[in-house]
């Protein structure tokens, strides 16, 4: 079938609550761009490779360009997003719910952004959307099978992140051992300008497929199809995202750039380029696999693999338990604001 924007807005005559749905996701994606995005290009500014506005100026373009560009080349996370929930039955009832885990999801987005810290939007959106269909469905409104895709993408964003920073630290200081520091700084800006477009891209191809994801379950649910794969993404609705996390990325990106790469560790050039390479590593498997993995978790468990390759003093352990203690309680959080939220609305 194919999703017109003229269908969609036929479909919403019918369903109202779709466009309320719509921009919830363009919301929860503007928030993304501002909270999660700016990981992409963190280690590049603290170690002054780029400055902070062209920094954020080649984030927003190249988000833009990674959602359109991998939605055309796999869509593995966009579909595990869509099938690791059911929110078959009432498709009133189900819209509602699905609106509820959005409003969960914002909500804890904003709160993480104004204390500084890079929360993770993929898994406050999960456990939102998880809340949502468990209110609906009951235990039944999460597919297991799906649903561990994203276990299994928290563990190896934090294990390889971590052991990918620390061996890329280990194997660019030994090739450059001989080189002299102002020649190895020269080479590291130009391979960590190419590594924060690559990230950047990325992100638009993980982070942005998630979201993305949400508005094609509402579609979905708005035109009673069973499955993501009786239709396409709409181009519309790509380029509506790509535009949205670009935005949220210029808007709101300075702030958490200085609490994961100023902060947290301080990092020589040579590490901030081991640092983006173990993160572009981590998120093109995962991409291409189809596990739904946060952007800050790779880039956060990447500083610190950089900064415990030469001391694990030099690691700011204090900051960097903060930020796992906001990990920890996204999904209980979100989950149960998303729970009592879709309870409420489905009874209206």
């Amino acid at each position: 079938m194919e999703l017109t924007l003229q269908t969609f807005i036929e479909q919403a005559g019918s369903h109202p609550l779709l466009l309320a749905i719509l921009a919830l996701v363009i919301g929860v994606t503007v928030v993304s761009g501002a909270t999660d995005a700016p990981n992409a290009i963190a280690s590049a500014v603290s170690t002054r490779c780029l400055k902070p506005g062209v920094a954020l100026g080649l984030a927003a373009v190249f988000n833009f360009v990674g959602l359109l560009g991998m939605t055309y080349i796999s869509t593995a996370v966009a579909h595990t997003m869509f099938n690791m929930v059911n929110f078959s039955g009432n498709t009133h009832q189900a819209l509602m719910a699905l609106m509820a885990a959005m409003i969960a999801s914002i909500g804890w987005g904003i709160f993480c952004w104004f204390r500084g810290i890079p929360a993770s939007k993929s898994h406050s959106l999960i456990a939102g959307v998880t809340g949502g269909a468990i209110a609906m469905n009951g235990v039944g409104g999460v597919v297991l099978s799906e649903w561990m895709l994203v276990i299994y993408g928290m563990v190896f964003s934090l294990v390889a992140g971590f052991v990918l920073g620390w061996g890329a630290t280990k194997l660019i200081e030994r090739l450059f051992d001989t080189v002299p520091l102002a020649t190895t700084n020269k080479i590291c800006i130009v391979f960590q300008d190419v590594c924060a477009c690559a990230l950047s891209f990325l992100h638009g191809a993980q982070d942005g497929q998630k979201f993305m994801s949400i508005g094609l379950l509402g579609i979905a649910l708005a035109f009673d199809m069973e499955s993501s794969g009786e239709t396409n993404f709409p181009l519309w609705l790509m380029i509506i995202c790509s535009l949205a996390i670009s935005l949220g990325t210029l808007v709101g990106g300075k702030r958490i750039i200085k609490s994961v790469a100023m902060d947290m560790v301080k990092m020589e050039k040579y590490q901030g380029l081991a640092a983006s390479i173990s993160t572009v590593i981590t998120l093109f498997v995962a991409s291409i696999t189809g596990m739904p993995v946060s952007t800050s978790h790779c880039s956060t468990a990447a500083i610190m693999g950089v900064g415990a390759s030469k001391n694990v003093k030099r690691v700011n352990w204090a900051i960097a338990k903060h930020m796992v203690v906001a990990w920890v309680i996204t999904f209980p959080c979100c989950g149960l604001i998303g729970y009592a939220l879709a309870k409420v609305f489905m009874g209206f």
